[in-house]
């Protein structure tokens, strides 16, 4: 079994916060016999380990982790018949969107510049101007912890905001079938580059971060609190609240993740203080 596995392997690379210390393995699976190898690889090992997808919304501390990183981006594919799209893990939700223009699908024009793959929108129900995953994934293949494929339908993943079944119960998404209706693909490419073009004018997109760094709560935005309370801006290190955009906490310049976690406690205690709303970290921190 050819499955590349990296020694000391030093994490930020990978995160889109470029933050975070060595790992002690990365293992880079390409294929889901790939990766039950290297699952067992570490259990036969006594090693912990985390499966993610592009890091784009998580946080390595700068301790690194003590253990494997199982890392699924080259677990491509995707693929259009009868109406249904399937998508592997690994493959990104640009292409999900690019693959429903192709064949005239509307409904995905959301997942158009969520830097994530389709593996990590599962597991947090990624959604972005509207659109939640939820809304077109009918079903996929999991990986239990006995190492077992299983089938699990939309219903049975109680879906809800950023949050599945996957965040509770050790399932790891293989690959999956999603579904739209039929749409006009003028109509559907001016609404991607509609939304690629509100992305690009508000959100900091020049610099590192993990998106939008808290989730939205009740009736409200996190970015108009952390303006509200004069935030922008604020820095600690080499993290920062956009000024473009006071929902991302950005790396300006060799920040640390420990800059990060202090800007976010920071935010989150200031946020509390003066409007009583208690932001939740949209960031999953790998520790």
């Amino acid at each position: 079994m050819n499955c590349t596995l990296l020694e000391n392997a030093n994490l930020a690379q990978y995160c889109s916060m470029k933050t975070g210390g060595n790992a002690k393995y990365v293992a880079l699976p390409k294929n889901e016999e790939e990766l039950i190898y290297a699952i067992s690889f570490f259990h036969r090992c006594n090693e912990k380990y985390v499966v993610v997808g592009n890091c784009s919304n998580l946080l390595f501390t700068d301790d690194g982790f003590d253990g494997g990183v199982i890392i699924l981006t080259a677990m491509r594919g995707i693929s259009f018949k009868d109406g249904i799209i399937t998508a592997n893990c690994g493959e990104s939700l640009s292409a999900l969107a690019k693959c429903a223009l192709d064949n005239g699908v509307t409904g995905m024009e959301f997942c158009y510049g969520i830097p994530g793959t389709v593996g990590g929108a599962i597991y947090m129900n990624a959604g972005a101007y509207g659109g939640e995953i939820c809304q077109c994934f009918i079903k996929g293949r999991f990986l239990d912890e006995s190492l077992n494929i299983v089938t699990l339908s939309n219903e049975e993943l109680d879906f809800s905001y950023r949050n599945s079944l996957l965040q509770r119960k050790n399932l790891l998404f293989l690959s999956g079938e999603f579904k739209g209706e039929s749409g006009d693909k003028a109509a559907i490419r001016a609404r991607m580059d509609e939304l690629m073009s509100a992305r690009k004018s508000k959100q900091p997109l020049e610099y590192p971060s993990c998106g939008s760094t808290f989730k939205r709560p009740p009736n409200n935005f996190a970015g108009a609190l952390i303006e509200q309370c004069g935030l922008k801006g604020y820095t600690i290190g080499g993290a920062q609240v956009s000024e473009k955009h006071a929902g991302f906490v950005i790396n300006i310049g060799n920040a640390t993740s420990a800059d990060v976690l202090n800007l976010m406690d920071y935010v989150t205690a200031t946020v509390l203080e003066k409007t009583g709303v208690k932001l939740e970290p949209e960031i999953r921190v790998i520790r």
